[in-house]
């Protein structure tokens, strides 16, 4: 949480060194506790194919065994054939858009921001949660006080859910259970 400045008592003049609004800047956050609108802009696309393939044959025989110089026939011949095939395929597509507005919890050394925030949006069968935390360079921010998510360095952006729907997409245990490396078969 950001750090709460106290306010401090002057006398005097028409400029606060302190004040939020003045009449020669503008309105871009640069301090703790400033806001800053942030611009989910986010698109992510991946794929990947495997496929692999093994085969491997082996016999073995005994040879007929001589006792007196005579042979014996010992019929004893083994063999294995294995093999393995198998491919497997991914794909996966993921849009985020909206904005979030969040809080400058730190002004590092560097003039970079750290900003956190969190949304919670309460619809009619759950709750779904946006937060984001990062670190944003002050010339990123627009005039409008805003900066897109593809400007924010080590951005950790989540988006879940609680409640009907988000349980609906969700496996039940049991399914959890056939599906995880745990199932021997």
């Amino acid at each position: 949480m950001p750090a709460a400045v106290r306010a401090r008592g002057q006398g005097g003049g028409v400029f606060v060194a302190d004040a939020a609004w003045t009449l020669h800047s503008d309105t871009r956050a640069f301090r703790v506790g400033d806001v800053l609108t942030v611009g989910l802009d986010e698109t992510t696309q991946a794929s990947k194919t495997a496929d692999t393939q093994y085969a491997k044959d082996s016999s073995v025989s005994v040879s007929p065994l001589v006792i007196g110089g005579k042979s014996k026939k010992t019929g004893i011949e083994l063999g294995a054939d294995r093999s393995f095939s198998g491919s497997a395929t991914s794909t996966q597509q993921n849009a985020l858009s909206g904005s979030i507005t969040v809080v400058v919890h730190e002004v590092m050394g560097n003039g970079l921001l750290r900003v956190a925030g969190e949304k919670s949006l309460y619809l009619n069968q759950g709750e779904e949660f946006v937060r984001l935390a990062g670190y944003v360079r002050a010339a990123d921010i627009d005039t409008d006080n805003r900066v897109s998510s593809q400007r924010i360095a080590n951005a950790r952006i989540v988006y879940s859910g609680r409640g009907d729907l988000a349980d609906a997409n969700n496996a039940g245990w049991l399914s959890r259970f056939f599906n995880s490396p745990w199932m021997p078969f």
